[in-house]
């Protein structure tokens, strides 16, 4: 469960992620993982979530962990963005 420190940082009240959860849940689909694209990471256990977005043919993951995700995401045209911006974006 986020903390409160991670609203602040995203500039959210617990209110507006809840809902974004719940909005995301009802839009997502499931992804296959057609290709596996390992290592990209400095972690490895956020490679699978790199495979995802690639797969599943995403614009941007959204993450707090930025240092871990580097420059590999953007090779395939995806941006790595924290969840301030991301809502930020959703609500212009």
């Amino acid at each position: 469960m986020p903390m409160p420190e991670h609203f602040r940082a995203a500039g959210i009240s617990r209110l507006d992620a809840v809902n974004f959860v719940d909005a995301i849940l009802f839009l997502a689909e499931p992804i296959s993982q057609r290709f596996v694209w390992r290592p990209q990471l400095r972690d490895p256990d956020d490679e699978m979530i790199l495979e995802t977005a690639i797969n599943g043919q995403a614009s941007a993951i959204v993450t707090f962990n930025l240092r871990d995700f580097g420059q590999a995401p953007y090779r395939f045209g995806i941006e790595v963005l924290q969840p301030g911006q991301m809502m930020r974006r959703l609500r212009e």
